[in-house]
Order: structure tokens, then sequence, then C-alpha cells
């Protein structure tokens, strides 16, 4: 698998174990790639950012690293990962005919997880409430590929430990894996633009395309998961193409990475509700739709698909799954034709 000494782990997201020459010459690469890429941004930014902000921001995302770097020694996350490799099944790896194809396929398969990891953690809120944090630098930098709340790394060292034990691949081949999204990661984050930039974002996602992920806007910033391929957003409908207004999430968020590790636990309540009058059971509504929006850090009631996603579980936490014709008979209410106002 991996070889990275503590400071050096978190490139991999948690991804460690035993050593070796090459994990350590990767690490060493990844290295010279951040600064490179961060040497280029002084000089050549896409757009100039304010020099205090952007110093806050390198020492807060560093300030991350290091601190999840260590605990992840200290709790020896790569135990979990070894573990994995010693029981990890071979059948897929035993089918394939040529170490090309091994190669290939573990790419396609392991970039294809890290896809369905991301979109799961913008759907479901437990997941969300830690990888916000990474959404939270308002100053998009190649720093801000390691904004990652601790528990949301090790949600993703538990992804990555799952492909291994299914799938089984060669350690040089998920070394290869990691080396390559952990580079994508970095270069995805950068305050770049260069020519050809549009057209390569055809097959690889790009500053330009992961910036929409970074918007405020909920409609924007639940778009392009890819790690490395713009393929899967192309595939399955979520791919964005726009500039966004605005980068970041709303309301007040900690500048300090102490902070900002509470703030991944941080989550206000809703609302009481008592009465089920057809005009209390509206306001329910609207009140579950301005607490999805206020909890995902949106300006509240502005957001079409947070009212939808509160109607249909309001509909369904009073009156059950009763198909249309049950909801007739008993005079259930239908809001299929009501109008949203913002």
């Amino acid at each position: 698998m991996l070889s990275t000494s503590p400071p050096t782990a978190l490139f991999y997201s948690g991804f460690t174990v035993p050593p070796s020459l090459p994990g350590t010459m990767a690490s060493f690469l990844l290295i010279l790639f951040f600064v490179l890429l961060s040497g280029l941004e002084y000089r050549f930014p896409r757009k100039k950012l304010p020099a205090n902000k952007l110093r806050t921001s390198y020492k807060t995302n560093i300030g991350l690293f290091i601190f999840n770097s260590m605990v992840l020694s200290l709790i020896s996350a790569s135990t979990l990962l070894v573990l994995a490799e010693q029981n990890s099944n071979q059948w897929l790896c035993d089918h394939l005919p040529a170490p090309v194809w091994q190669v290939v396929v573990s790419f396609l398969l392991f970039d294809f997880s890290l896809y369905i990891w991301h979109r799961a953690s913008h759907r479901f809120d437990v997941l969300w409430l830690f990888h916000r944090v990474h959404h939270s630098d308002p100053y998009l930098n190649v720093s801000t590929a390691f904004r990652l709340h601790l528990l949301d790394v090790i949600i993703i060292t538990l992804v990555k430990a799952t492909y291994i034990v299914i799938f089984g691949f060669d350690k040089a081949v998920v070394l290869a894996n990691e080396s390559i999204n952990t580079l994508f990661l970095i270069f995805h984050h950068s305050n770049l633009a260069f020519k050809g930039e549009r057209f390569l974002g055809y097959l690889i996602i790009v500053p330009y395309l992961h910036r929409v992920h970074h918007s405020t806007q909920r409609h924007e910033h639940d778009s392009n998961y890819g790690a490395v391929l713009s393929l899967w957003d192309r595939l399955f409908g979520t791919l964005a193409e726009l500039e966004p207004k605005e980068i970041g999430i709303k309301g007040e968020v900690p500048l300090d990475f102490v902070d900002l590790i509470k703030f991944g636990f941080s989550v206000n309540s809703p609302a009481p509700k008592q009465h089920l009058s057809l005009d209390v059971l509206e306001t329910m509504i609207a009140e579950a739709a301005y607490y999805k929006a206020e909890k995902r850090n949106f300006y509240p009631g502005y957001e079409i698909r947070d009212w939808l996603e509160a109607k249909r579980e309001i509909i369904k936490q009073v009156y059950g799954d009763k198909t249309i014709g049950n909801r007739a008979k008993n005079k259930v209410p239908d809001f299929s034709k009501d109008q949203v106002c913002c």
C-alpha cells in the first residue's frame, strides 16, 4: 500500500502503511507539486485574493492537516488498512487478463468509489456535518484540499479500506491510485486558470469545474463530485459548468482549526411543532425547509429543493406512505400543486 510519515499522511487522506521507497518518493513528489502550485497561485492567480485572508486560510488548513496527521498516527489508522489488505479478496485481480487491465480497472473503480462517497456526503446530513468543514473556506486555494474534518478523513479511510477488501488490488496499484487522486485534489482546488482548461474539463475535473462545487448556492454546490474524471458527473447528470458568484458556505464560520473541528459537530435543533391543521402543516413544512437550509449553512428560505424535500418528509411523517387514492379518501391534503413562495 502506501508509505507515509505522519506529516505527509494526509496527502493520502489518512492512507498509511508500512515503509517502502515508492511511498516515500510519492510523498516527496506530492509535496513538491503542492509547493509548485502554491508558487503559481502566488505569481499568476486566477483571482486576486486578500493577502491577509489567504494567510488565514493557509494557516487554518495547514493546522488541520498537521492535527489530522498526528491523530491518525496516534490511533494507528494504518492498522485498519493493513488488516484490509490481509483479508482482501483477489477474485477480480485473478480474472483480469494482464497487469495493465488491473491498473485501468482499479483506477476506474477507485475514482467511482470516491464519486459515490462524495455525493453521499452532500446527500446525508450526518456526513454533511463533517464534510461542510471542507466547504467552509471562502478563499479557494491549494491548501483548501486539506481543510478536512478528522471524522471526514476517517470515513473516507473506511471507504478505501472497503475498496481494498472487495477488490484486493496490488500495493503498487493502490499507491498509484492514491497518488493520482491526491495530485488532483491539490490541482482542482487551486486558484488558477489556463488555456485549454475547458477542453480538458471534458475528461478530468479541472479548477473551473470544482469551483462550482464550492459555491454558496446549493443548486450549484450539489454538483461536480468527481475526484479525477469528469465522466461520472456527465454520466449521472451532476455536471455543472458555470462561474459561482460566491465561494464557501453561509453564516458564521470559525477561522481557526480548533473551532472548525467543533463546527463539524455543531447542529441546530428544529423548532417544535404541535398541531395538524392545514395552516400549521404548511408552517411545519416551511420551518423544516428553513431548518434544512440553516443546517447546511445556506440562506434559509431561498432553496426550492429544501422546501420540496421538507414537504415530502413532513407528509410522510404525519400521514405515512399513502397513495394518491388513499390521500383523497382520507382527506389528506395534497401539496403536489403548491406554489413555492420565496
